[in-house]
């Protein structure tokens, strides 16, 4: 019997999303979609930079700053996620004023994901694809939506 390469590549492939999903679970495949998303935007903005003329290294600079931020946000928020479930455990009497704890990194995962999508879309119209005008009014809603449901628990 011959050993099948294309048959243990795809095992592995599964076994490895598997473990992945198994540790980490929904929130860990949304991080790897805004990663990807990153990425994804940072090379569409450099295309488009690259077709109009206008690429420049300090441009190509301030976006990495900017990836970079967007890190750092994504990072507290889930810090800000464990200090308050600690709070909120261990500490009843302080009332944190949250409907769940838990809540901060992936609704900061999924805004970060739709503005990516988003600015990826402004980056292919650059490029000259034809955007469907749907498609940018549905990105603009979701994240107004969501700006909207984290103003109600923001304090006022």
């Amino acid at each position: 019997m011959e050993f099948d390469w294309m048959l243990a590549v795809k095992a592995t492939i599964a076994a490895v999303f598997g473990a992945f999903s198994a540790f980490w679970g929904w929130m860990g495949w949304l991080a790897v979609t805004w990663i990807v998303l990153m990425a994804l935007d940072y090379l569409t903005g450099t295309a488009a930079a690259v077709k109009s003329g206008t690429w420049a290294s300090k441009s190509a600079r301030d976006g990495i700053w900017h990836k970079t931020g967007e890190i750092v946000v994504v990072v507290v928020s889930a810090l800000a996620d464990r200090v308050l479930a600690v709070v909120a455990e261990q500490l009843p009497l302080v009332d944190i004023a949250l409907p769940g704890v838990g809540l901060l990194l992936p609704m900061v995962l999924v805004w970060y994901c739709v503005t990516e999508l988003g600015s990826v879309l402004e980056n292919a119209a650059a490029m000259g694809a034809p955007i469907p005008e749907w498609l940018s009014k549905i990105l603009a809603n979701a994240e107004k939506k969501l700006d909207d449901a984290g103003n109600t628990v923001a304090p006022k």
